[in-house]
């Protein structure tokens, strides 16, 4: 069995979910390796995912494991059995793998959510205001490392599922270039938020009842919401959260944060007056 090197985000939560499945059924590694006569270090590779896994071993383990839901356990069978050489394979050992595995997650997405406090999310951003963004990393990139975060950006752009965004007015008015980086991204939101599968909400500053302030993050939908994924940026990369516990929490923080903006409509009007102030 050849193990690999350097699993995607995809691969990892496969074996996450392999795991969580043995668990529940009060089963050990050794255990679970006996029911299926494999090794014990075989189901460890697995769920690690250091080594793949066929459609009918994950079929036996799942029964195995005493899981009836057989629409999770298709799902499964499809992460375990796609083969797809997506478009971010070709920055593979350019960029860091946190940016792989984001454009592997949002490719398999069945929607996306996201809430942007201080920055316009990058889905939605202008090709300057992207440069400003990662002009002002610490430590500094190089001019090629930009132009390269720059082009995978644009590359992640041409999704079609739909997509939600709450933007504060925080993010509107901070000024990550100059003036006409601002203009013309505000101008990008109002023609993007004409797209039939684009929707853009604002949370103005005086609003009532706004909670979340802090709570910028990606959600991604997947084929079941039990394989949803949060995406967190921190200071030292990107988290991804897929416990069933933290997904119900960031989708009652999403609803929150949606209930205390602005319609598309109210939006649209409010960035357009933005934009005239500028």
């Amino acid at each position: 069995m050849v193990k690999r090197r350097d699993p995607t985000a995809r691969q990892m939560r496969l074996g996450t979910e392999l795991r969580r499945l043995r668990e529940a059924a009060g089963l050990n590694a050794r255990q679970a390796a006996a029911l299926l006569g494999v090794a014990p270090a075989q189901i460890t590779h697995i769920e690690s995912a250091l080594a793949g896994v066929s459609e009918q071993r994950v079929r036996r383990m799942a029964s195995h494991y005493g899981c009836a839901d057989s629409d999770f356990v298709d799902a499964l069978v499809a992460m375990a059995t796609d083969r797809t050489r997506g478009w971010w394979e070709e920055y593979r050992g350019l960029l860091p793998t946190p940016f792989l595995d984001l454009s592997e997650l949002e490719h398999h997405a069945t929607f996306l959510r996201h809430v942007a406090i201080l920055y316009v999310p990058g889905l939605l951003q202008t090709e300057n205001y992207a440069r400003a963004v990662f002009s002002s990393r610490i430590p500094a990139l190089t001019d090629e490392e930009i132009e390269l975060r720059i082009r995978h950006r644009k590359a992640r752009q041409q999704f079609t599922v739909p997509y939600e965004a709450v933007i504060h007015e925080a993010a509107l008015r901070i000024r990550v270039g100059d003036r006409s980086t601002s203009r013309d991204q505000l101008a990008r939101l109002l023609e993007l938020s004409e797209a039939a599968h684009i929707t853009i909400r604002v949370v103005p500053f005086d609003i009532d009842n706004f909670a979340g302030a802090a709570s910028t993050m990606t959600y991604v939908g997947g084929p079941l919401p039990r394989l949803d994924t949060v995406v967190r940026d921190q200071l030292h990369g990107s988290v991804f959260i897929d416990s069933e516990a933290q997904l119900a929490t960031y989708r009652e923080g999403f609803r929150r944060v949606k209930g205390a903006s602005l319609d598309p409509d109210r939006s649209r009007a409010f960035i357009h007056r933005l934009t005239k102030e500028l």
